[in-house]
């Protein structure tokens, strides 16, 4: 069975942008870039929300990211992707064009972790991960926590009306300044 990883960047404060959707001050070094390029080496699927999918659509399909980081752009323009969203009924990826669209998260990742496969990554996507988290959808939670108090924003987790108790399964610190807290859901 597939896992659905998420991988975040988040504030201290708990959000994963900042007032106006800034993300300037995520500030992720060059030993977070080894870890990304690893995790999606061992991924083959990703999943956004419409949000999220809009902008890594608009910055990741652009020469100049496949400049700064071509090994993270190719992974990013070339795996398949889901994108979870009430309104898109297309989700265009520049040249590869190879994401499809569902308004159904829980039963679309239901079916995919059903099948077989690598790991499903979600990258950012609060919406989608709130989403999931309620039907146990989420196999495992990487939160990076980069070190700073943004005051507002979008939170990680929202709209959630029961707890879900996680399991701390290891730590990591990236660059001397982000730290990595990997979580698995308890099992009841």
């Amino acid at each position: 069975m597939r896992r659905v990883i998420v991988s975040n960047l988040m504030s201290l404060d708990g959000f994963i942008d900042a007032p106006g959707k800034d993300i300037s001050w995520f500030g992720p070094g060059p030993e977070f870039f080894a870890y990304a390029q690893d995790m999606l080496r061992h991924a083959d699927l990703l999943l956004f929300g419409r949000l999220t999918y809009e902008l890594m659509a608009g910055y990741w399909t652009q020469p100049q990211a496949m400049q700064d980081d071509p090994v993270v752009a190719k992974f990013m323009n070339e795996l398949p992707k889901w994108v979870f969203s009430e309104t898109l009924k297309k989700a265009p990826w520049g040249q590869w064009d190879n994401a499809q669209v569902s308004a159904d998260p829980a039963g679309t990742v239901q079916k995919l972790k059903a099948e077989a496969g690598r790991d499903m990554v979600i990258l950012g996507s609060g919406s989608l991960v709130s989403a999931l988290t309620p039907h146990g959808l989420i196999d495992e939670y990487r939160i990076m926590v980069a070190p700073v108090i943004v005051g507002g924003g979008t939170p990680e987790f929202q709209g959630l009306s029961k707890r879900v108790n996680l399991k701390l399964a290891g730590t990591r610190t990236f660059d001397s300044r982000l730290v990595m807290l990997t979580y698995h859901p308890e099992k009841n």
